[in-house]
């Protein structure tokens, strides 16, 4: 027998003895562990005790035939593949095998040459499959709630509201603070329902200008506006058959509420420049700091958009309300960050433990992975003590902080705006981060505006 030595066990499964010998000889000199039965009772059992990774099956055998085996073991497990063997009297057996799910058939004498390649093809593909199934697993398991940690009962409604909701397509709307993971849960969402082998696309509503945050959402045909030099499809298209996850739909401008509330009640829409009307299968999950409720009453978010979003609603606590979470947290980011960095047996101690629990963390989960992260890279003998924490305000230092702001009189919305950014920004030593958080405003937006002012200066 000639071809590569792919390891891998093999049931064959026929009531004549000289067959089942001269094939277990052939494919057991090939590399692979073959184990045999002689009618489908034993094939059965054996199905059950030694998980093979493809069963080659006889279709006419006494008692159960290979078309009982196959439905049973379809039934039992439908990716473990079964090849049948077929004499040409029964080649419609074998039609009808292929429909209940067999790989493949075999025609009796079986070509030698033929049975080595189906073989192998089919634990290969066995094995992508099984890789494939893995890696799902992983994705699962790294979305399945590892930063939506919480002994409190919040979170694990959370947790609960997730499981129960992943399935269908219903448009979820899910408001907290910057840094408390609401991108997390929409990932949680996106990796355990239906649509978890399909995209999950990102738009960030914060950072872009109206023009281009409707041409990254819809698309733009070639000409549509200045730079336009070719069609593009927008986030809409990429995510077909996926999720789309709107970051800080807060900050869309009513024209663009218009056009998504559209896409909501339609399912379709237009590129950007173009008549033609575009239908995808799209899952809308948006998130957002603001409180949408008072953005409505103030005549900033469109109201039939904010009840169009919100069908199945999340609300994100605060790590301020989730102190007693604080050590979980911690634990899982020494983990990760232990791992990155090459470091095993990372401790903390209770002085640095007790700092972190005792702050309020205007920057939620993230602030915290970063102190760690910070902590974990310059700790010294494996431990993490309080002189490798970052610089922790109280908050009544940030309160204070915010009082400290001054802002003339006389000037525009737009030049107040930039003075109040400006200012936040000299009074947080820099950090965006906190900066934000002084304002109320989502760390993007800031990193926009400062992109904005710094061009300015450069022109």
């Amino acid at each position: 027998m000639t071809g590569s030595m792919t390891t891998g066990k093999i049931l064959i499964v026929d009531d004549e003895k000289h067959t089942r010998q001269g094939l277990s000889e052939l494919l057991g000199g090939g590399g692979y562990q073959v184990i045999t039965a002689a009618n489908g009772y034993q094939a059965w059992e054996l199905v059950l005790q030694e998980s093979p990774d493809v069963v080659l099956a006889d279709l006419k055998m006494p008692g159960m035939d290979g078309l009982q085996l196959l439905r049973k073991i379809k039934e039992f497990n439908s990716e473990t593949p079964v090849i049948v063997i077929t004499a040409h009297g029964t080649v419609k057996t074998a039609i009808e095998a292929l429909k209940l799910g067999a790989e493949d058939y075999l025609m009796k004498p079986v070509n030698i040459e033929e049975m080595e390649i189906l073989v192998r093809r089919t634990i290969e593909k066995s094995r992508l499959i099984q890789e494939a199934k893995s890696l799902r697993h992983q994705l699962q398991e790294r979305y399945r709630f590892a930063n939506l940690i919480g002994n409190r009962r919040q979170m694990q409604e959370i947790i609960k509201t997730i499981k129960e909701v992943a399935d269908s397509r219903a448009s979820i709307l899910i408001q907290g603070e910057s840094g408390t993971g609401k991108e997390l849960v929409a990932k949680a969402i996106h990796y355990f329902s239906p649509r978890r082998e399909k995209p999950f696309v990102t738009v960030s509503c914060a950072v872009l200008a109206e023009t281009l945050l409707e041409s990254e959402i819809f698309g733009h045909v070639r000409g549509a506006f200045t730079g336009a030099i070719s069609t593009r499809k927008g986030r809409f298209e990429m995510a077909h058959m996926g999720t789309i996850f709107f970051d800080e739909i807060g900050e869309i401008s009513p024209s663009t509420q218009v056009k998504l509330l559209r896409f909501l009640q339609e399912h379709e829409f237009e590129r950007v420049g173009s008549n033609e009307t575009i239908r995808v299968d799209v899952r809308v999950i948006a998130a957002t700091n603001k409180d949408l409720k008072q953005a409505v009453i103030q005549g900033t978010f469109r109201e039939d958009l904010f009840y169009r979003l919100n069908v199945i609603p999340f609300n994100i606590p605060p790590l301020s309300e989730r102190k007693s979470d604080i050590p979980l947290f911690v634990q899982h980011f020494i983990n990760k960050f232990a791992a990155e960095n090459n470091k095993s047996m990372v401790n903390i101690s209770p002085e640095a433990l007790d700092i972190l629990k005792s702050y309020h963390w205007p920057g939620n989960i993230r602030e915290l992975e970063n102190a760690v992260e910070r902590a974990v890279v310059m700790m010294r003998n494996n431990t993490i003590t309080p002189d490798v924490l970052p610089p922790l305000e109280s908050a009544s230092q940030t309160k204070e902080m915010k009082s400290t702001i001054t802002i003339p009189p006389g000037l525009t919305m737009r030049e107040l705006e930039k003075a109040a950014i400006l200012q936040s920004m000299e009074l947080a030593n820099g950090s965006t981060s906190r900066a934000a958080q002084m304002l109320g405003i989502s760390v993007r937006k800031i990193q926009y505006k400062l992109k904005a002012y710094q061009r300015e200066l450069e022109s």
